[in-house]
């Protein structure tokens, strides 16, 4: 017997009813409206623009971005050392789409001044990526041509050698801070937003000295900047001649490596995500290439060990900032 018009009619009916139905039935990650990413994600870049830092969270964010199928946008908020993305993490949403640079500063900052955030609870530490590579550079003229050089001058003129730094409590500032300390000198520390600033006013001839990342190194080939010294364990292998700060007699190493993070409480399956995107760019050779143009080392750390060392480092940084006498006011 032929269906009736309205049992046709009926039969429509559940079937649409049972499709409308079915994606609740899914697994969260095989709904459409769940996939992750569906939309642009925001990455801070807490440094100005123009900068080493800015261009490595450049080459990191169009490189993710092709991995994960959807745009990657680099926000500057530069000041604060560096903290301003960990500070946007307390008001963003825990959905990956806003995402923050984790440079050494954030555990550094909370020891010596008040800051919305705690890096170890109040983070999600993703994967850890590159380093930066600090040095001491002078300008062409300065008179004097080493390190042992610049503190026998400072000794004679204390508080008169002023050097650029990227804000208070930045890695390049207390390296420094703490070198000067060993090396008994008084110097006159003058704070920046970023690196890009340092080197205009190191070039302008507004400061004799900077302390900071590599971005002198194109000015130090060129012969305008002098490099006095680097601030890692080992000679950096574009100027092998150039002592480390440790070689040079002063037992002061300054390493910084950093990574992505975003706000706590997020989802394991989008951290993974995001981690396995953000771990490929390690191989892309633009990525590569920019690296060595800034002449910083791939430092991987995946999310676990990452989150590891932030909780080791946060703890480490106290003890530094309380032996140099910095600690915030109770």
């Amino acid at each position: 017997m032929r269906p009736t018009d309205r049992s046709l009619s009926r039969r429509q009916v559940l079937t649409a009813a049972a499709a409308v139905a079915a994606p609740a039935l899914l697994p969260a990650g095989l709904r459409a409206q769940d996939r992750f990413p569906s939309r642009p994600i925001t990455l801070i870049a807490p440094w100005p623009a123009g900068g080493s830092s800015d261009g490595v969270m450049r080459a990191l964010a169009q490189s993710a971005g092709k991995a994960l199928g959807v745009p990657v946008v680099i926000e500057n908020k530069p000041g604060v050392g560096g903290t301003l993305g960990a500070s946007a993490m307390m008001q963003a949403r825990p959905d990956g789409y806003t995402l923050t640079q984790l440079p050494l500063g954030i555990y550094r900052l909370p020891h010596m001044q008040t800051m919305s955030f705690n890096p170890v609870t109040d983070i999600t530490h993703i994967v850890c990526l590159t380093g930066y590579t600090f040095g001491i550079a002078c300008t062409a003229d300065a008179p004097f041509k080493t390190l042992k050089d610049m503190v026998a001058y400072a000794k004679a003129n204390p508080g008169k050698l002023e050097y650029g730094h990227t804000g208070t409590g930045t890695t390049p500032h207390l390296a420094i801070e703490e070198f000067s300390e060993k090396a008994g000198i008084q110097l006159n520390p003058i704070p920046f937003k970023g690196s890009a600033e340092i080197m205009s006013a190191i070039l302008g001839g507004h400061i004799r000295m900077m302390s900071g990342t590599t971005e002198f190194a194109p000015h130090v080939q060129s012969g305008k900047l002098r490099l006095l010294a680097t601030l890692g364990r080992e000679r950096n292998k574009a100027f092998p001649d150039v002592p480390t700060v440790k070689e040079s007699g002063w037992d002061t190493i300054s390493e910084s490596p950093f990574g992505i993070g975003g706000p706590k409480g997020m989802d394991p399956a989008v951290v993974k995500v995001l981690h396995d995107a953000f771990k490929t760019t390690l191989d892309d050779p633009e990525v590569k290439a920019t690296f060595d143009k800034f002449y910083q080392p791939t430092i991987y750390m995946n999310t676990a060990d990452y989150t590891a060392y932030a909780a080791r480092t946060f703890a480490a940084e106290k003890n530094t900032i309380e032996r140099l006498g910095l600690s915030k006011k109770s």
